[in-house]
């Protein structure tokens, strides 16, 4: 696969633009790859902060993670491997190489750290990854998003968690082993330890819309995808927001259809994500406990005039699953009219670029061309302090967030944190490389 040639316009033209259009089996040989233009550096717009190169080289990285300063693990989705950065420069071993399906949006998906306080290893970390296990690396097909041949089919999407010793990680144990089929599409990914020191992760609906954590009131018990779950350090139940059975009670949201980002907002301790649509109305949303995002009968805003998206089912949206009114549907705090691939979110809790980007969202984007956007929060932060063209809380076009994008020509942003130093670093999918955001 390449990597440093954008191939993001095949994501422009695709049908349902979404993640798996950027990670689908494409080739260096494939025309449409080879006549995309060269990259062009990443830039910011705000002219007192400036861009640095971390590291580069790596292979359709997805997430990180940091260990301590100047030290990062980060995945990589196809290869399987977990890869070590120490000031800038990769390890030539990975610390851990793990068998992925890697079709669409299969692979080496999430990473978490936290901290042993067992007294045996005071000092050591506890690894939490979140990916497609297969029997052997990229042996699984799948004809389009929703349809894979039952040949190599992958083990399942896996929480497993590892204590890293001595540079490797060891001793694994299976957390979670949740539904990698019927498609390769909408496995999320996002793991993250929560304020409550609980376990959260995101998982779509894996191309299965029969679900009834879809809202359809006649459908199939809940099933393990289309929400954010939530589960002990050691994988056990919390206590259940929507009921006590499993699986709906390791639910802590549901209705998604799928997402690549949440994390928590370090005022409030609310959880936000951001949520991608099919081909219309993204969303970022404030997720409370029991949450229902509305899929896959409502994907962005209801009712809104001149919106593209609006319900996927014909009816209006007043009788969604609430399993016994446990669950609420919310609007979403913010939506893109036309998909831009939104991915990650982040909270900078952190005054290294003064008073003005401290506590504030960044969000991370496919389209136009890799953006990096910012948001400020409203007075209470319930929601985002949105104005002008964007007080409706939909973006109709490109153009109407030229104020809110700090940045662009990443390429595709598959993650964002913060460093132990206090600043922003961003992963670029396709160009393999790892930026952090500085003050001039």
């Amino acid at each position: 696969m390449l990597f440093f040639i954008f191939f993001c316009a095949l994501i422009l033209f695709s049908n349902a633009v979404n993640y798996h259009a950027f990670v689908h089996g494409i080739k260096e040989s494939d025309p449409l790859v080879a006549e995309q233009p060269q990259p062009t550096k990443p830039t910011l717009t705000d002219h007192n902060l400036k861009l640095e190169l971390v590291s580069q080289g790596l292979k359709l990285p997805t997430q990180m993670a940091f260990v301590g300063p100047n030290d990062i693990l980060v995945l990589e989705k196809n290869t399987g491997m977990v890869k070590r950065i120490v000031n800038g420069a990769v390890q030539e071993k990975p610390i851990l190489d793990v068998n992925v399906a890697t079709a669409y949006e299969r692979g080496l998906l999430g990473i978490a750290i936290a901290k042993n306080h067992n007294e045996t290893a005071p000092n050591s970390n506890i690894v939490y990854l979140y990916y497609t296990e297969s029997q052997q690396d990229g042996k699984d097909h799948c004809t389009d998003s929703a349809t894979c041949s039952k040949q190599y089919r992958p083990l399942g999407n896996r929480l497993y968690r590892y204590d890293l010793v001595n540079k490797k990680l060891e001793n694994p144990k299976l957390l979670l082993d949740l539904p990698a089929t019927p498609g390769g599409a909408h496995n999320g990914g996002s793991v993250l330890i929560g304020t409550d020191d609980k376990i959260y992760l995101t998982i779509g609906e894996v191309s299965n819309r029969k679900t009834q954590i879809s809202n359809h009131q006649k459908g199939p018990p809940p099933d393990w995808r289309g929400g954010i779950l939530r589960v002990t350090q050691d994988g056990l139940p919390t206590d259940g927001i929507l009921g006590d059975s499993l699986p709906l009670r390791i639910y802590y949201a549901y209705g998604i259809r799928n997402s690549f980002g949440i994390d928590f907002d370090p005022v409030t301790g609310e959880l936000w994500d951001t949520e991608n649509g099919p081909g219309f109305g993204d969303e970022i949303n404030l997720v409370e406990p029991g949450f229902n995002s509305g899929w896959s009968r409502v994907q962005g805003m209801w009712e809104r005039e001149n919106y593209y998206g609006g319900p996927v089912a014909p009816d209006k949206p007043d009788n969604l699953v609430d399993f016994g009114g446990k669950g609420k549907y919310s609007t979403p705090e913010f939506v893109w009219n036309q998909t831009v691939g939104v991915t990650a979110i982040k909270f900078l809790n952190s005054d290294k670029y003064g008073k003005g980007y401290k506590n504030d969202i960044f969000v991370g984007s496919v389209k136009p061309n890799g953006d990096l956007y910012h948001f400020d929060l409203n007075t209470n932060r319930s929601g985002l302090d949105l104005s002008g063209q964007l007080k409706d809380k939909i973006a109709y076009k490109y153009e109407d967030l030229k104020n809110e994008v700090l940045g662009n020509n990443f390429g595709v942003i598959s993650d964002i944190t913060v460093g132990p130093d206090g600043y922003l670093y961003i992963i670029s999918f396709t160009k393999g490389d790892i930026y952090r955001i500085i003050p001039r």
